[in-house]
């Protein structure tokens, strides 16, 4: 019966803490607060939460109460070290009666003369999103049911941080990739164009690109490319490829010379990151393209008055998987007057109730010669229809004029 009064009372205690949600508070606001309730319901001079960061494996204070040098400071944690990076590393509740530069990291913490801390980790689902701690100046033992509430109000503040974080890199992501796609095709002589982007229903945003640029001579860079993975982080690192392949498209007349830098770059400053890219040149004459595959799918090429193809293209070795400096190829691909080359990502032709190269043959029977935009909504129409796509699609359609170039 006791247990069960505790309990209640912890539960009492967590909502008077927590209290009714502002809306109009932002997260840092509402964790703010938060912990401001919280040192005045436990009675405790400081209370903070640190947000963790996977990628640099640390800890950052993002609000407090007490110590809000903490926050402005930007005070940073190392995930094994200290108070919090323990806490942290073990995610379990820790309790120090002892403060000082052999047991903290954080300095702040000692020089305001704190005496005992309690910390305990801030977990949704298995995923460590934070640490929440107290401290208190005065000599201080924090009980079982104290530890408890702690822990508890630490649940609930992983779950509104884990809300908002994926918030934050959907609409970070969403920002940067519409940043990066072409806001509207160029205009080429002798070329027309077409294009789609479909986040996946499933997967959001990632990392698929296509890009369309001017080279001197009159040449013309066409790329379409998929970075592994989804969210924030695949976009960036296709942002960074995207730049540094049009930078070596400037330097390097071959399609394979500059893919093959690209995949030692993604070598050395990626790692573990892994894309497929098709990049091709049209020369001024707009006759040809040439076209290199790093692992991408073949194009479909469509002659008027004929059922697409897929082009036969060697694939290489994908950008950021290969060891050494594989040999990569080119392909001359013949562009008759109002043909259709159409250029996409894996996601318009895989599904997981049939092969890819069954949805790719599907595809070349979808593409037929004709205004680029009219292809784009056809394919569409044939290979996703109705069913959101389970991946994210790119999609690129360009057709050579009849009209010559320059004319």
């Amino acid at each position: 019966m006791s247990r069960s009064l505790d309990a209640q009372n912890r539960l009492q205690q967590l909502e008077a803490i927590i209290g009714a949600p502002a809306e109009h508070l932002g997260l840092t606001e509402l964790l703010t607060e938060t912990l401001r309730r919280l040192r005045d319901a436990m009675a405790v001079d400081t209370a903070t939460v640190l947000r963790y960061q996977a990628n640099g494996r640390q800890l950052v204070a993002t609000a407090a109460a007490g110590i809000e040098e903490e926050v402005h400071q930007g005070v940073r944690v190392p995930v094994g070290s200290g108070f919090a990076g323990r806490v942290a590393l073990e995610r379990a509740p820790v309790i120090l009666d002892h403060v000082d530069e052999s047991t903290v990291v954080n300095s702040l913490l000692w020089e305001r003369g704190l005496r005992s801390m309690l910390g305990v980790p801030m977990v949704a689902g298995n995923e460590l999103v934070g640490v929440l701690h107290v401290g208190s100046v005065a000599p201080r033992q924090f009980g079982e049911s104290e530890v408890a509430t702690l822990q508890l109000l630490a649940d609930r503040l992983a779950m509104a941080v884990q809300v908002e974080a994926l918030e934050e890199n959907r609409t970070a992501t969403m920002a940067l990739q519409r940043s990066l796609l072409p806001s509207s095709l160029p205009e080429v002589p002798g070329l027309a164009f077409g294009a789609r982007y479909v986040p996946g229903a499933e997967t959001g945003l990632g990392g698929d690109w296509y890009d369309l640029f001017s080279l001197p001579g009159d040449r013309l860079g066409v790329v379409m490319g998929d970075v592994s993975g989804h969210g924030l982080d695949a976009a960036v690192i296709m942002g960074r490829l995207r730049s540094a392949l049009r930078a070596y498209a400037l330097d390097c007349e071959s399609p394979a010379e500059v893919l093959a830098k690209l995949d030692r770059k993604a070598n050395h400053f990626e790692h573990g990151a892994m894309a497929t890219v098709a990049y091709g040149i049209i020369g001024p004459a707009r006759e040809a393209l040439t076209l290199s595959l790093a692992g991408h799918l073949p194009p479909v090429l469509a002659l008027p008055g004929e059922a697409g193809r897929l082009v036969e293209a060697p694939p290489d070795p994908p950008i950021g998987l290969t060891i050494g400096t594989p040999e990569r190829r080119t392909t001359v691909i013949d562009l008759p007057p109002e043909s259709v080359l159409v250029f996409y990502t894996d996601g318009l032709v895989e599904r997981r109730d049939r092969p890819v190269d069954v949805g790719m043959g599907q595809l070349a029977e979808a593409v037929r010669a004709g205004e680029p935009e009219r292809v784009c909504a056809q394919v569409m129409a044939r290979m996703i229809g109705h069913r959101p796509a389970q991946d994210d699609v790119a999609l690129l359609a360009l057709r050579r004029r009849s009209v010559p170039a320059g004319s």
